[in-house]
This record gives structure tokens, sequence and C-alpha cells, in this order.
């Protein structure tokens, strides 16, 4: 069967570089990029775009039915920072996209879906240091939130109309493409930014604040595996536990020093330690190693190499 590709949020972290990789892997005309906003040049240059309203079913259904789509990747969302200032707009957007697809692949309009979750899922209660699969999820904020819900609805499509949907818990992602879009885990994107131009950085964490984290290229791979494994083999119609790294600032800057050895950082935590400390520490992601053969690759040596080295 042909395959045709929607995104939708294609402009953000994620859907700037799933983009490109979908279309180096099959085609450029067989991945249509959407966003609410214009996204940047190479996005828009590098094949199809349109812009999509992800609450607009009738709008989303048009570019479905009239591109041939078989799978959607959902990344449209309201990050975890933004999010606790505007609930309500937070909540309507992250559930009413989410629903709008789902309800079109009822409909057998579209045959697979990916939907990414988060760390955010976790909260106070749940085990700080290798969070288990399956454990107490009681998110605190409105991301962690509308995030568990989600996961939620994509287990019941699953068991009630067979929807084939599949999706994993993201850690916080760097990546050097993208500027920070208002999640918590954005300190570590934009201190590898401050670190070139002023040599100096002002973290919203306390120092011994440690954090999962993945590097944006592992994050891809990830959502390309877990796509691509047989359907018999995805058995968490939830969403999957995904670790990479895990580190505070304090362990950020001694990789930066490196490079840079005057770099100096301090620290004036905000509203967002309260989120940090709310999610765990570091990730059990056994179940997928076992299911489609997931491997973190990309060490924080390595990644603060290549910010360091791009961002230049």
């Amino acid at each position: 069967m042909k395959k045709r590709i929607l995104i939708i949020g294609a402009s953000g972290q994620i859907g700037t570089e799933l983009t490109a990789s979908l279309r180096e892997q099959f085609g450029k005309h067989k991945v249509i990029a959407t966003d609410i906003r214009e996204g940047d040049s190479a996005l828009l240059e590098g094949g199809p775009f349109e812009i999509l309203d992800a609450m607009d079913y009738k709008a989303l259904e048009d570019i479905i039915i009239r591109h041939e789509i078989t799978d959607v990747y959902l990344l449209a969302a309201m990050l975890s920072a933004t999010a606790e200032k505007f609930p309500m707009r937070a909540w309507n957007l992250n559930m009413n996209s989410l629903f709008n697809v789902l309800n079109l692949a009822k409909d057998n309009k579209i045959k697979k879906i990916f939907w990414p979750s988060s760390i955010a899922v976790f909260g106070p209660t749940t085990p700080k240091t290798n969070t288990p699969q399956q454990t107490v999820m009681e998110p605190s904020t409105v991301y962690g939130i509308s995030k568990q819900a989600g996961e939620r609805w994509c287990e019941y499509y699953f068991n009630k109309y067979g929807v084939d949907v599949r999706s994993i818990r993201y850690p916080g992602l760097i990546s050097y493409k993208t500027l920070p879009g208002g999640g918590t885990t954005d300190y570590a994107v934009d201190i590898y930014h401050k670190a070139l131009k002023h040599g100096e950085y002002q973290c919203f964490l306390s120092e011994e604040t440690t954090l999962p984290m993945m590097f944006i290229d592992d994050a891809i791979r990830a959502t390309l595996s877990v796509m691509e494994a047989p359907k018999e083999n995805i058995n968490v119609r939830s969403s999957y536990n995904l670790a990479g790294l895990s580190f505070n600032p304090k362990e950020i800057t001694e990789s930066i020093k490196k490079h840079i050895p005057n770099f100096e950082i301090s620290y004036k935590p905000d509203f967002r330690q309260e989120i940090a400390d709310s999610w765990p520490q570091s990730i059990n992601d056994e179940v997928a190693q076992k299911d489609w053969n997931w491997k973190n690759n990309i060490s924080l040596e390595e990644m603060t190499s290549i910010m360091l080295d791009n961002l230049k």
C-alpha cells in the first residue's frame, strides 16, 4: 500500500526535523507538512506545505482526503511552561487535536497515527529514578494532565475501534535547528546559545535538577522506529517510556566548559522549578528495547560537541 504522510505541527522542534527525515525516506511529495503558521524556508521549499489549525476538523479532513493521507504525525501541542499560563487553551489544543485525528482513524480515513506523550505524565508521587513503564501517574501540570488523558484515549481507541495509534513519552529534547518552544527542559537548549553568545547563562532551574533528556537525532530515530515496527510488536498502546540521557545544569555546564573554559552559570529558579521537581530523574525503557529494539546512541559529551559546533 502506498504511504502518504501528514505532519501536524511541522514548524516545531520535533516537526522540523521529523519532516526532513520523512521526506528523505519516502520522497518529498509524499510528506505534507502543516502548521498554524508558516515554517522556515527549508520546510516550505522542501515539499508540500499547508496552513492548518489542528482543531479545525473539517479542514483536517479535507487535507487527508485531498492528499490521500495514510499516516498522521500529530505534533501540535502547547508545552509545559506555556500551558501553565494558558490552561484552558492548552487543554483545548492538546485534547481536541488528538480527538480529531483519532476519530478520522476510527472512520477509516487514515491508517496509522503517531502522537507524542511526555515525561510530564509522571508526577510528584512517581518513583524518581529508573521510572518504570507502568507506575503511579499523578501529573501536577496542565501539560502533564493533557498528556496522561491523551494516553488513556489512545489506548481506548485501539481497544475499542482497533485504531493503530503509537506513542512515546519524550524526555526533554535538545536541538540546534530550532529555538526553545516553551518547555521546562528548554534551559538545555538555551544554555548553548548563551554560552556562545555571552559566555554566561542564568538558569531558571537549580544546579542539581536532574531530568531525562535526549538529543533530537535519537528522538527522531525512536519516532521512526516505533512507527515502522510490525503492528504485533507494539504491546503498549498508551505510550512507551523512552530513555536517553539524565543530567542537571551543573553537569551540562561542565561539558560546555571543556569547549568554553570561561563559561559561567548562575541560578535563579522560577515557576518552572516546581514543574521540574514533579518529574522523574531517570527513565526505565526496557519495554521499548524489547518490543522494537530501541537504544539511545548519543552521550552528553557528544551532544555538547554537536550543539556548539553547529550553533557557531
